[in-house]
């Protein structure tokens, strides 16, 4: 996308003079829930133990040190100079979201990485080749058929120049397939879970051992994994071993909302599912938001105070951009993941079938390496945990990262990349 010229051109700036971004999605969300929880400031001022004040025994040490502070500071303040005193605030902080909001939308930065070449397609789905590559340094290293999620784009792994998991193992002899889902098109909007496991992913597999005549590694992120394990149940012989990054499996394990929240919102979004044929990106992202209703409006707070032109605002406004560029869910899969994993933890439970068959993690054999990431907040660590516990021998890792930060973060590479390559570097070697 050609880039729009600054008004100076003369100065060298980081905003483009038209936005051109929508987001953060759903906007109105993000903007009601700011909104809901400031100007509840001022009216919890008023009553006579602000609720604030009533934290629960098990409080960390420094929140309760801070809340103590502000009964101490609250206390002697008069309660109309107190609610006066928290307008302003809001007032202020709703300024500081709006101006991060905006500097996001009209930042300079895009993605132009070029595209690996395609190896195989059907329908919307792709396997890039990503062996193909500038930063490839062994064209027909060990194959890895990496499997993302369904919700969200697959260049998350292959985000940008200086931070793409997929190109840095090109750089270090392997050679990633990535499979590509994209949107769901006229076809996919009638898949089930079935037809993407045993029709999509067998077909890809098919594809890489075609193309690189040797067993590949198997690679799945996030649901990616969950996918994988299905897939690696069915093709036993046709891998040489399974990874598991942040992949779910126990979904209620330390989430006792889970259940709920699952099945109410099939219930909410099931008329969507039954006109569209598909979930929508926006509910998707809803149903994300309600993990940390604030999580969004932090981050746009913590935005406006950086340098836009440094390497931290740009990695943050690419991952906005990929968050922001999500796919919908076809309505099966939908009522699958919702009703079925998170309302009823059929893969937990043993009651979650592909193809007629129960997808039972202790069949598997394989040589398994599952990443857990330790400060998870989108996939909590019990939940990846259950199903690194399910493989017979499988080796768990538990980094100090997040679930994008696993891939993303400035300590991706020491505490996730590098393991992971020296791990599928052994197991490469022993099935070659």
């Amino acid at each position: 996308m050609e880039a729009v010229r600054d008004q100076d051109p003369g100065r060298s700036s980081p905003y483009r003079t038209e936005p051109r971004r929508l987001g953060p999605r759903p906007l109105p969300l993000h903007l009601a829930m700011a909104g809901l929880a400031w100007s509840g400031w001022r009216l919890a001022s008023l009553s006579s133990r602000p609720p604030w004040l009533g934290l629960p025994p098990a409080s960390p040490p420094d929140l309760a040190r801070r809340a103590s502070d502000l009964e101490r500071d609250s206390a002697s303040a008069k309660p109309e100079a107190l609610a006066a005193a928290l307008q302003r605030e809001a007032v202020r902080r709703a300024h500081r979201l709006l101006d991060g909001i905006e500097a996001y939308r009209q930042h300079v930065y895009r993605r132009d990485l070029p595209e690996p070449p395609v190896l195989w397609r059907a329908g919307t789905t792709r396997l890039l080749d990503y062996g193909a590559c500038a930063e490839a340094t062994v064209p027909d290293g060990p194959p890895i058929l990496v499997v993302p999620s369904l919700i969200n784009r697959a260049y998350i792994l292959d985000l940008s120049a200086r931070i793409s998991l997929l190109r840095w193992l090109a750089a270090q002899g392997f050679r990633p397939l990535l499979v590509d889902w994209d949107a769901p098109g006229p076809i996919e909007r009638g898949f089930s879970l079935t037809d993407y496991v045993a029709g999509r992913l067998e077909q890809a597999l098919d594809a890489a051992l075609a193309a690189t005549g040797r067993r590949p590694l198997l690679a799945g992120y996030c649901m990616g994994g969950t996918l994988t394990a299905a897939l690696a149940q069915r093709r036993q012989r046709d891998l040489a071993g399974l990874i598991l990054l942040a992949a779910p499996w126990d979904f209620h394990g330390d989430q006792p909302q889970a259940a709920p929240l699952g099945l109410g919102s099939l219930l909410s979004f099931g008329p969507a599912l039954d006109v569209l044929g598909e979930l929508p990106v926006d509910a998707i992202q809803a149903l994300f938001a309600a993990v940390d209703p604030l999580g969004g409006v932090r981050k746009f707070l913590a935005f406006a105070g950086l340098d836009h032109e440094s390497g931290k605002a740009e990695t943050f406004v690419a991952l906005e951009d990929w968050l922001n560029d999500g796919v919908p869910l076809a309505s099966s899969v939908a009522r699958d993941c919702l009703g079925g994993w998170y309302g009823a933890n059929t893969p937990a439970l043993g009651a979650w079938r592909i193809a007629g068959r129960a997808v039972d993690p202790s069949k598997l054999g394989l040589p398994s390496l599952c990443m857990i990431p330790a400060q998870d907040r989108i996939v909590p660590p019990a939940s990846a945990r259950a199903l690194g516990s399910a493989i017979p021998n499988c080796e768990l890792r538990e980094p100090a990262v997040g679930h994008i930060g696993m891939v993303t973060s400035g300590r991706a590479r020491a505490l996730v990349w590098e393991p992971l390559a020296a791990w599928m570097r052994t197991k490469a070697e022993a099935a070659a």
